[in-house]
């Protein structure tokens, strides 16, 4: 087996006009986090994953806490494409800066 770091993308978009659909929002986002997402920024989430296999895994686990309403897409680029990323306006975070490509980070 080809290890190959990959980062799993979940962008989504969910109404929140009503209190049901707010709550619906909150237990998704707090069920992304709880996960091992980290939010890249305001509704798309992403997760470092040690290889394609570990895909399907965290589908599944994703499609159990999907709201009724909305749009939820996941994508899935490697460590390298993700790197590549072109920043037109803003900033990495600090956790981008700090974290990178390691694994594990020790402070």
């Amino acid at each position: 087996m080809r290890f190959e770091l990959v980062r799993l993308l979940c962008m989504f978009d969910l109404p929140t006009e009503t209190k049901e659909e707010q709550k619906a929002y909150r237990i998704f986002r707090k069920h992304l986090i709880e996960s091992g997402f980290v939010m890249l920024q305001y509704s798309i989430y992403y997760r470092s994953l040690p290889n394609r296999s570990q895909l399907k895994k965290y589908e599944r686990i994703l499609k159990q806490k999907v709201p009724k309403n909305g749009n939820i897409r996941l994508m899935y680029v490697t460590e390298n494409q993700f790197q590549d990323m072109i920043i037109l306006t803003g900033e990495r975070s600090r956790q981008e800066e700090i974290i990178g490509v390691k694994r594990l980070v020790v402070i």
